[in-house]
């Protein structure tokens, strides 16, 4: 009888243990595909900013040069 006790134990510690690697597995992939998409966020607002900073610039400065400015773009 002590020898089935000791085999259920060991079966559930074992079932337990795959379980808790596999959520880890999940969470560190998950992790990744995170830092990617923020890596992406980054360089979208980067990009952003830039066009900002170039509307900015058009709108104040004369308007002769504002017509070409558009055309440029």
């Amino acid at each position: 009888m002590n020898g089935v006790f000791t085999f259920v134990v060991l079966l559930a510690a074992i079932v337990l243990s795959a379980r808790l690697i596999e959520t880890w597995l999940k969470q560190r992939a998950g992790k990744a595909e995170a830092d990617e998409s923020i890596g992406e966020t980054l360089e979208k607002i980067d990009r952003l900013e830039e066009r900002i900073r170039v509307l900015e610039r058009i709108v104040t400065e004369n308007r002769v040069d504002l017509k070409q400015q558009i055309d440029n773009l």
